[in-house]
């Protein structure tokens, strides 16, 4: 009855986990509490993912990927890109080689978020259009990350499982001995057939992509309106006629953003919203508009040089709250004038529209308060923003101590679970992160996620239901030999990270793995490599992985896009490892 409890726990996850209705770490969190409020699991281990190694290594390389970022010691390699490349194939191939390199070792998306700014700029400067990176940008940081243990939490969730069976730890650079091959054969993929592959999107300028014509409108305040004497906070316009004041134009001077600012007799406001709402705003608050309901050019250009288009970033602390929880015109005098997700304008109630990891948002304010935004890990700015200074002696000490870590690893003088601590330990103490920039860099909802996701495992493998999904999904397969069962585990992992976690992903399918190899007297190493690998394979759609959302919008890609390019490589990935891995790690 129990492992019949647990299967029905995990047909009911991975409804949950695809149908995304709910935060993938709620949904974890809700399988932790169902296993342990059932009696399947104690208390004790219920809650054995949090302490678990893979679990614990994720959060210190959070942190350790933030010391790097921080520092600006990242932006040297990422700098090559506008000195070194001067004609698209070397440029493209750069590219992936740098974001590759770097993502081998630190978190992939704090990779492609410092690369992201730049590789657009380098491709402007160029008149390249960006969608000819950008895709391999983010599938680079994929192929690197395959290369070492700790190039991605779900080699190390795979790593973390092997061990807590019984087969030992994954050596830290174990994975390059495939991974490597799969980048080179990557890379070779978009430099011979990219030219067909990759769309050439040249965007549009912000102010047309967001429809600002349609939704920004002078008007003028008269004598008996209202409105005077009162300050745009006072009148709380978004909250009554979802419409936002971004300029005060009196006579010849212009009050941009002007939230404290008392309204005169005469004034011209530069408002934000829909032209039914601004028609009711005009009748109660006896303001004038101009007949033709037109921006004029003059003004359209002022609005257009100071505009800001930033992501929200993976992990950042704005994602799930509302433009209107998270500060924006209060904390953050900043006004969002438009919101784009999924290649889809939102133009309703902006400021109770709760935001999302990949959210374009066009911004109008000071630039100085981006990149604080930035340097948070809140965002990451598309448009020409310079990049915070590096500061070149920590930038040295943040690369010494990770250098470090990774060789402690690699010669198994320290495990990664203690080096990695005792490394962000070590850029606290050298001052090259703060112990908050240290708690804010790390992505919680990852660590929840993991934390109740490898419990679930425990329990797939303690009540038999591993056993029983293994028998019942792969047992003709096995009759066929082992590759064809690897095959089949590899492409079975491979279509469910297109549309749900790739943690998720590795989770659910390692155990499976292990017990078909223990029914059929297998060594589970083969199969743990290709679950491994398969996990980290999300080309196939935009929403399969968070560095594909962070380009999605960034490249003016369309969902087919993704297909058209991903599925082709991912085939590609496939067939070499199945190939190789019965080579490198035999059955």
């Amino acid at each position: 009855m129990d492992a019949i409890l647990v299967i029905l726990l995990l047909i009911g996850a991975l409804a949950l986990f695809t149908w995304e209705r709910h935060p993938p770490d709620l949904t974890a969190l809700g399988i932790l509490l169902a296993l342990a409020l059932t009696g399947v699991l104690t208390p004790r281990e219920a809650i054995s993912g949090f302490s678990h190694p893979a679990t614990v290594t994720v959060a210190a390389m959070f942190a350790l990927s933030a010391g790097l970022r921080r520092t600006g010691a990242l932006s040297a390699p990422a700098a090559l890109l506008t000195r070194a490349a001067r004609h698209p194939l070397p440029m493209l191939a750069l590219t992936m080689i740098l974001v590759g390199a770097v993502s081998a070792f630190i978190n992939n998306t704090a990779a492609v978020a410092v690369f992201l700014p730049i590789t657009l700029s380098a491709a402007r400067a160029r008149g390249l259009p960006p969608s000819r990176l950008l895709i391999p940008l983010s599938f680079a940081s994929q192929f690197g990350g395959g290369c070492t243990v700790v190039g991605t939490s779900t080699n190390l969730l795979g790593s973390g499982i092997a061990a807590q069976h019984g087969y030992g730890e994954f050596d830290l650079f174990e994975m390059g001995r495939l991974g490597l091959p799969l980048f080179a054969a990557g890379a070779a993929y978009f430099l011979i057939a990219g030219r067909w592959l990759l769309p050439r999107h040249r965007g549009g300028q912000a102010v047309e992509t967001y429809r600002l014509r349609d939704y920004l409108f002078e008007m003028r305040a008269r004598e008996n309106s209202p409105l005077i004497g009162k300050t745009v906070s006072e009148l709380r316009l978004g909250d009554q006629y979802d419409v936002t004041v971004v300029e005060i134009i009196r006579n010849d001077r212009k009050i941009w953003f002007p939230v404290y600012e008392p309204i005169r007799a005469g004034d011209i406001l530069l408002v934000r919203g829909k032209i039914d709402r601004l028609m009711s705003l005009k009748s109660k608050a006896r303001l004038e508009l101009p007949a033709e309901f037109k921006l004029s050019a003059s003004t359209l250009g002022d609005v257009a040089e100071r505009l800001i288009e930033a992501l929200v970033a993976p992990g950042s602390s704005l994602a799930g709250r509302t433009l209107r929880e998270a500060g924006f015109g209060r904390a953050w005098p900043m006004a969002v004038l438009g919101l784009q997700r999924e290649g889809q304008l939102l133009s309703e109630k902006l400021a109770d529209v709760a935001l999302e990891p990949g959210d374009a948002l066009l911004l109008l304010g000071s630039r100085e308060t981006a990149r604080e935004l930035q340097a948070r890990g809140d965002l990451v700015l598309l448009g020409e923003v310079d990049p915070p200074r590096p500061r070149p002696r920590h930038a040295w000490r943040a690369t010494g101590i990770v250098a470090a870590v990774v060789a402690l690893a690699a010669t198994k003088t320290l495990p990664i679970v203690i080096g990695a601590p005792l490394g962000v330990a070590l850029l606290v103490l050298s001052g090259c992160l703060r112990m908050e920039e240290a708690y804010e860099a790390i992505d919680w909802r990852v660590i929840f996620l993991l934390g109740g996701l490898l419990p679930l495992g425990l329990a797939m493998e303690k009540t038999g239901a591993a056993a029983l999904i293994a028998h019942a999904a792969l047992h003709q397969a096995a009759q066929w030999g082992p590759i064809a069962l690897l095959a089949i585990i590899y492409a079975m992992t491979a279509v469910l990270t297109q549309c749900m976690s790739n943690n998720a992903c590795a989770a659910v399918m390692a155990p499976i793995a292990i017990s078909a190899a223990n029914q059929f007297g297998l060594d589970p190493k083969p199969l743990l490599m290709g679950v491994a690998f398969a996990a980290s394979t999300s080309f196939a759609t935009p929403v399969g992985y968070q560095t594909n959302l962070m380009v999605y919008h960034a490249g003016g890609y369309r969902f087919g896009d993704f297909l058209r390019a991903g599925i082709p490589l991912t085939f590609l990935f496939g067939t070499i490892a199945v190939w190789q891995i019965p080579q490198i790690w035999p059955f």
